[in-house]
């Protein structure tokens, strides 16, 4: 896994309203990115969880818009007039998380996008090992782009890290939200989808995208003290919550019964 970092040149507009405030930013490749903001109201936090969340899914293999990190220059808020945009430029001045945009792509609607049963399956799985309660029918977080889906907005995944207390054991957590994923009903192979997905997220995979995450992105608001016993505590619970993982995989087959 490698992450490119490219520098912010301009803010272009903003998407929508929410905790995160993404925006569209051009860089200093010529490309256009959806930034997360560092200075946003959720945090650092929903930056490491879109970090970690991406990078595991594509290792997965599953599509996800290319994640890079983005230089922010407080000058940058120079030239923006508005106020509050450039107050939270200043905020996120260095390094925060983009997805490459996808110009011309579409909300993915559960009636006119169907999904193969297998891919279904694996985005559910993904969904519910990094406890990501951002997938439902209201707000399904996936694009088609070039007709395909593409994941997209992690940033409400792993919550267990905005409460660090008792984090390995509620890495069992089976996380019965999953009742309100939108790929669900599709979803007929979550046993088979365990096997594979167990089979790829290795011990290495996960060392290697917690070791992505940029230092000046821990806070301090944890009860570890260092960031390397930070990172530590990320890979346990990750590789606790893969090997319990029948504890999340038999609550997404009980919620699937009660649909179909």
């Amino acid at each position: 896994m490698t992450i490119r970092t490219v520098e912010a040149t301009r803010y272009v507009t903003p998407l929508k309203e929410g905790g995160s405030l993404p925006a569209i930013i051009e860089a200093d490749d010529d490309g256009l990115y959806v930034i997360k903001f560092r200075g946003a109201g959720q945090g650092s936090k929903a930056l490491i969880a879109e970090l970690l969340a991406g990078e595991i899914a594509r290792a997965a293999a599953l599509p996800v818009p290319e994640i890079v990190f983005v230089h922010l220059d407080a000058e940058l808020a120079r030239t923006e007039p508005d106020p509050e945009i450039s107050d939270l430029i200043k905020m996120s001045a260095g390094l925060n998380i983009a997805l490459d945009y996808l110009p011309g792509s579409i909300m993915f609607n559960p009636v006119l996008h169907p999904v193969a049963e297998e891919l279904a399956s694996a985005i559910v799985w993904l969904d519910a090992f990094i406890t990501n309660i951002d997938r439902t029918p209201r707000n399904t977080n996936m694009l088609m782009w070039h007709k395909q889906l593409y994941l997209i907005d992690h940033g409400a995944a792993l919550y267990f890290h905005h409460s660090w207390k008792s984090h390995l054991e509620r890495s069992k957590d089976p996380f019965p939200l999953i009742k309100d994923h939108v790929l669900l009903h599709g979803a007929g192979s979550l046993q088979q989808a365990d096997a594979r997905m167990k089979a790829i997220i290795t011990w290495e995979v996960v060392e290697t995208a917690v070791q992505l995450i940029p230092e000046e992105w821990f806070d301090g608001k944890t009860p570890f003290a260092t960031p390397e016993e930070t990172r530590e505590a990320y890979i346990a619970y990750f590789m606790m919550r893969l090997e319990a993982s029948h504890y999340f995989v038999e609550e997404a087959i009980r919620a699937r019964s009660i649909l179909v």
